[in-house]
């Protein structure tokens, strides 16, 4: 079977072949009548007016006087407990790079000073988490207390689960 050489230049190279032409893809367009908001084709549709603003029932819990003096209680109650802790640990790190002939130096026997400051680490450590839940319940406690009676009366004042 022999089959004729390839012609380069031939219009028909395979003439067993038949080319039909292609008709390209036009997507469907509705009539311009029934575009109205178009004044150009190209124009986009004009914005779709916003939604009214709700009103709230009752102002937003952020907003309220007890809540922010809550979190401002309970903010200066964490910062003040930290920095206890923290504080007296940056203090013997410092004292440990910056005054070692101090911190070999014996208290008395063969305890030196920084091992007695390391020791004293854990009951200061102690006491800020004891002054932390002290303060809590003096003055966290009853404000928190007050804005859940709140936060009751008015769901059961609205109709909702408290």
């Amino acid at each position: 079977m022999t089959h004729p050489p390839y012609d380069a230049y031939d219009p028909t190279p395979f003439p067993h072949e038949p080319c039909t032409p292609h008709t390209p893809y036009t997507p469907p367009v509705a009539p311009f009548e029934q575009q109205a908001h178009l004044t150009y084709p190209w124009q986009p549709p004009p914005p779709k007016a916003p939604p009214a603003p709700r009103l709230p029932r009752r102002p937003a819990p952020g907003r309220h006087s007890d809540l922010r003096k809550l979190r401002g209680a309970y903010r200066s109650q964490r910062r003040v407990a930290t920095l206890t802790a923290l504080g007296y640990f940056t203090l013997f790190l410092a004292l440990s790079a910056l005054a070692p002939s101090f911190m070999t130096g014996t208290v008395s026997g063969g305890l030196t000073t920084g091992l007695l400051l390391g020791l004293c680490q854990l009951p200061v450590t102690c006491l800020a988490l004891v002054l932390f839940e002290r303060t809590a319940r003096r003055r966290l406690d009853p404000l928190s207390a007050r804005l859940r009676r709140q936060r009751a009366s008015t769901a059961r004042h609205d109709g909702e689960a408290p």
